[in-house]
Order: C-alpha cells, then structure tokens, then sequence
C-alpha cells in the first residue's frame, strides 16, 4: 500500500467522534466493495498498533474463531 494512501486515508478520519468511526467501517463492510478494503486494513493497523498485548491475543483469537 502506497504510504500517500495511508496518510490519506488516516488523515481524513483523523477527529472523527467513535459514532462517526462505526459508520465508517460498518458502511465500508456492508457495502462490500473492493476499494473500501485499504481503508479497513489501515483502520486495523492503527487499532493493533495501539492495542495492548492482552487485547491483540483477543482479536487473534476472534479472527481465528470467525474464520473457521
């Protein structure tokens, strides 16, 4: 991913309220469209990034039970 994308896509929901954020990623996922998935992927990075080691394990494991 370019990194011009990234701080794009971070600077454009950079101040935006957690009701704003959860329209976000629940439009991007219901919308299904390819072209959203770059953004999902750098919200993620920036959730993991700031996550602590307990919460990673949790969302690992939440992956994993979601993906079988």
């Amino acid at each position: 991913m370019n990194l011009n994308l990234r701080n794009a896509i971070i600077h454009n929901v950079s101040g935006n309220s957690q009701d704003e954020l959860k329209d976000t990623i629940v439009d991007a996922i219901q919308n299904g469209e390819e072209k959203m998935l770059p953004g999902l992927g750098v919200l993620f990075e920036v959730i993991w990034k700031n996550s602590s080691e307990e919460d990673k394990v949790e969302m690992l494991q939440t992956l994993e039970n979601g993906l079988k």
